[in-house]
C-alpha cells in the first residue's frame, strides 16, 4: 500500500512535463513508513515545496505531517497548506489552508489536487 502511494505520488509529479524537479526524494522507513520531499518549480517561476510524513496504520494510509508551500518567483506565498498544530480555532483542526494573511479551513490535501488548483491558478484549466 505504501510503495503504491508513493509511486501515485511520482507517477502525478512525472506526467506533468512542464515542471523542473528541483528535488524529490521518497523514503520508506521501517514500520511502514514514508517521506516524501519535494520542491517543483513552474513555467511562470513559481515554486512548490512539499513534505508528507505518511503511516501505514490499521491496512490504511495516514498523513502524519503535511505541508504543501505554493510561492510566486520573487518568495511571496500563494498559499499554504498544512496540519501544523496551531488555530485550534478552525473546525477542521489541525487541517488549515495560509491564503494571504487569512487562515481557511480546509481537508487533508493530495498532491494532485494541490497540482490542480496551481495549475488552474497558472494556466486556468480544471
Amino acid at each position: 500500500m505504501l510503495d503504491r502511494y508513493l509511486h501515485r505520488l511520482y507517477d502525478t509529479i512525472i506526467s506533468r512535463g512542464y515542471l523542473e524537479i528541483e528535488r524529490l526524494d521518497f523514503d520508506e522507513l521501517p514500520q511502514r513508513q514514508g517521506i516524501i520531499e519535494g520542491r517543483l518549480r513552474f513555467p511562470d517561476g513559481s515554486l512548490l515545496d512539499f513534505d508528507e510524513v505518511v503511516i501505514i496504520r490499521n491496512e490504511q494510509l495516514v498523513k502524519l505531517r503535511y505541508a504543501y508551500h505554493y510561492q510566486d518567483e520573487s518568495g511571496e506565498r500563494i498559499f499554504r497548506y498544512d496540519n501544523a498544530p496551531h488555530y485550534p480555532e478552525i473546525f477542521t483542526y489541525p487541517h488549515h489552508k495560509h491564503v494571504g494573511s487569512t487562515i481557511e479551513p480546509s481537508q487533508i490535501p493530495d498532491l494532485s489536487d494541490v497540482l490542480r488548483e496551481i495549475e488552474q491558478l497558472i494556466f486556468g484549466v480544471d
